[in-house]
């Protein structure tokens, strides 16, 4: 019985050591495969590049605190990255968080600039609290009507309407009391812009 432990032990180390073993290559085809480069890992997960190279190659043993962040930036369970599925399955992999009240699915699977989420808005989310900080926001309304305080300015969008805007200005949005409201969101922490504008209606037109 004895032996036969230590035959156990034996497998399960091998197997443990094959599996690791392939956690490097599973990682560069991961980051490669969508198109992210070692500078913006790096950037994402705050491991340098030369730990990220060097794990990917399989001269750096994985271990959780450094899988850890990686698994957040490309937002995959951690399990993928140190065994079951492979990578190629192009479903997003939606899990709501939520977030100053609201409901947020982030839609984006690769850290970058520019990051996607859906939101949706209660209605009860209806007093103004202007907010500043870094960045550029982009967002379209999908259903319900937004109402966006931005600086001197106090506007309402409906569904199809879109805004764009410097975040480093005052800004609020939520709804106008009256239903929950849903958007897209895009937005660049370093204040990267879209190019589609389109003239919200003013409070009151509408």
């Amino acid at each position: 019985m004895a032996g036969m432990g230590g035959d156990e032990r034996a497998r399960d180390d091998a197997a443990l050591n094959e599996a690791l073993d392939e956690v490097g290559p599973r990682l560069k085809r991961l980051r490669t495969g969508r198109g992210v480069t070692l500078a913006e890992l790096a950037a994402a997960t705050g491991i340098s590049k030369s730990t990220l190279s060097r794990l990917e190659s399989g001269q750096r043993r994985p271990s959780l605190e450094l899988l850890l962040p990686i698994s957040q930036a490309h937002q995959v369970p951690l399990d993928e990255l140190v065994g079951a599925p492979e990578v190629g399955d192009p479903r997003i992999r939606m899990k709501p968080v939520q977030r100053y009240g609201a409901t947020v699915v982030p839609l984006t699977r690769q850290p970058g600039s520019i990051q996607a989420y859906k939101m949706i808005i209660p209605a009860d989310r209806d007093t103004p609290d202007p907010q500043t900080h870094e960045g550029y926001e982009w967002f379209y309304v999908m259903a319900g009507r937004l109402r966006l305080v931005l600086a001197d300015h106090d506007l309402v969008l409906g569904p199809g309407e879109a805004a764009e805007f410097d975040t480093r200005l005052p800004h609020w949005f939520g709804t106008t009391g009256e239903g929950p409201v849903e958007i897209l969101s895009l937005f660049g922490r370093q204040g990267e812009r879209m190019h589609v504008r389109a003239r919200p209606t003013k409070r009151g037109d509408g």
